[in-house]
């Protein structure tokens, strides 16, 4: 036993880890075709994007490195870009926490419910974030004619005497995206808080109320969020990635470029310059700022999620 330890301390780094690997090589066997299609699909198009951010290119000519002038030119010249950061940053500020708390909340109180009840309201719940005919039901409840629902309802009121142009009106525009994205906020993430709720021993709850614990919201701090810290943490990345990255919703409702820009996000402005425009370098340098806005994020999130319950 000694002349192993004293065999492993004479070993560097590297032939140690070497020897780990050919010790465990079935295991890496088994994980590899994930880290291939990882690296493909994932990590390449990232180096792939950061290198063409550096040029100017448009894919009918070849591409020539400009340097920083894409981030100089999107940081000082590019107002459209600025106002896009500020708008995505406000949904984001609204959608993200709130939908996240929200999804936890909902997931917890159906988590009580009997067994087939729970299985309905969760299908019902998740069912807007996979529906693609989400958005025709609030086209039409906040359609700019007299005829729409709300509209309607106002006028009969006496609380308006002209339609409002819910949908086209700037001042307007911003707050029904966020309701629609915080409605369509309960998708993954909330499955995820399902499972991870249904996966906390029952023995634990058993053993804290032996310990002194005496209502339902110590139950959750002191029992079920340090049990949940994985689905807490994969809830997280979902719901900052989805607050940051709202481009479809503001195209359905608001149409595409939305009045006066008042919905413009950040991905419908990659989504103007890579996919309209064509000017590939510049779409890309507008990728890895939020590529970058993303991952700073999501490390001071789960940074905060560690600390739940210690």
């Amino acid at each position: 036993m000694t002349e192993n330890v004293r065999y492993a301390q004479s070993m560097t780094k590297w032939q140690y880890t070497r020897r780990l690997m050919k010790k465990n090589r079935q295991l890496y066997l088994m994980v590899a075709p994930f880290m291939l299609f990882f690296l493909v699909f994932t990590v390449l198009p990232v180096g792939i994007a950061i290198y063409l951010s550096f040029m100017e290119y448009n894919v009918l000519q070849s591409a020539k490195f400009v340097w920083f002038n894409n981030y100089v030119s999107l940081i000082l010249e590019d107002e459209i870009f600025l106002k896009a950061v500020k708008n995505t940053f406000i949904m984001a500020l609204i959608i993200g926490p709130f939908g996240y708390v929200f999804s936890f909340l909902m997931a917890w109180l159906i988590n009580e419910l009997p067994r087939v009840l729970r299985t309905i309201l969760t299908v019902i719940f998740y069912a807007p974030s996979i529906s693609g005919n989400a958005y025709v039901v609030f086209t039409q409840l906040f359609s700019g004619d007299p005829y729409g629902f709300i509209n309607s309802r106002l006028i009969n009121w006496g609380l308006i005497s002209q339609p409002i142009l819910w949908l086209k009106n700037a001042d307007y525009m911003m707050y029904v995206v966020i309701l629609v994205s915080l409605w369509m906020s309960l998708g993954v993430g909330f499955l995820s808080f399902i499972a991870g709720l249904q996966g906390v021993d029952r023995a634990q709850y058993e053993a804290a109320e032996i310990d002194g614990i005496r209502n339902r919201w110590q139950e959750l701090w002191y029992v079920t969020l340090p049990n949940m810290k994985p689905q807490l943490m994969f809830g997280a990345v979902m719901s900052i990635t989805n607050s940051l990255s709202v481009a479809d919703i503001t195209v359905a409702l608001n149409g595409f470029p939305s009045t006066n820009y008042a919905t413009h996000t950040i991905i419908n402005h990659l989504n103007d310059y890579g996919i309209i425009r064509l000017e590939m370098g510049y779409a890309c340098s507008i990728a890895v700022i939020l590529f970058f806005i993303m991952l700073g994020l999501n490390v001071v999130i789960q940074k905060w999620i560690r600390r739940v319950g210690t």
